[in-house]
């Protein structure tokens, strides 16, 4: 099966504050989005990968990791759009118009840069194996609170039966491509592709997460991430 990863890196990150798109900041002098697609290609499972880049960076982007392809593979660069959900749609066309036989896609994000090979392999697997659709997660530590418009709770769920979402998500081609072309006459986006995909009904499986994985929003996951996995052996 020809496996695709889609990684749409077009935001401008601003919390992080280094005046740059976020997919290029670097940890320990390494550019997330780099890390990113470098973990994806170790996994073995993954020959092609398509950045949405911010459109004035696409150059940039091409320059920086093309050599990061295997040699029977390819780093393929297309201008991304101003949400997340527009990237993702640009890079799906792209990937089924350009690359052969693609039928299974990941998306994932650049900013979890540091997400073990393995859980890419696992994703990959679930779906070769018949699941339309497959997210990593990892169970919530934390209580949650439901709350109002104003801040009042108003319950609290079992956590229980809760999921924190990682990425890369995983999908048939087809149906991924379906549920954004629905999201997008529709005229709704989404953060998460798996929201796009349970809105057509099918049914989306999970497979285990990793900590590693957690996704650089801010300095502080940026320190956080410099500290205690740059260096590592988790650490792709």
């Amino acid at each position: 099966m020809g496996v695709v990863a889609l990684v749409p890196a077009a935001g401008r990150g601003e919390r992080l504050g280094y005046g740059m798109p976020k997919a290029l900041v670097p940890v320990d002098g390494v550019p997330l989005l780099v890390r990113a697609v470098r973990g994806l290609f170790d996994s073995g499972r993954v020959r092609h990968v398509v950045i949405a880049a911010p459109p004035s960076d696409v150059d940039v982007v091409s320059t920086v990791t093309a050599p990061l392809a295997p040699a029977d593979g390819a780093v393929h660069v297309v201008a991304g759009g101003a949400e997340r959900s527009d990237s993702v749609r640009l890079a799906l066309t792209y990937a089924l118009r350009e690359i052969p036989d693609t039928s299974i896609v990941l998306v994932h994000d650049a900013a979890r840069a540091f997400t073990p090979p393995a859980v890419v392999s696992a994703v990959v697997d679930a779906v070769a194996a018949g699941h339309p659709a497959v997210i990593p997660v990892l169970p919530v530590a934390d209580t949650v609170k439901q709350v109002d418009a104003d801040g009042v709770v108003v319950a609290t769920p079992d956590r229980a039966a809760l999921r924190v979402v990682q990425t890369p998500q995983g999908f048939d081609a087809a149906v991924l491509l379906r549920a954004h072309e629905v999201a997008h006459e529709a005229g709704l986006g989404a953060t998460d592709d798996a929201g796009l995909v349970e809105r057509l009904g099918v049914p989306v499986v999970t497979v285990p997460g990793h900590p590693d994985a957690m996704k650089i929003t801010t300095k502080f996951d940026l320190a956080v991430a410099e500290a205690l996995l740059v260096g590592t052996g988790g650490a792709p």
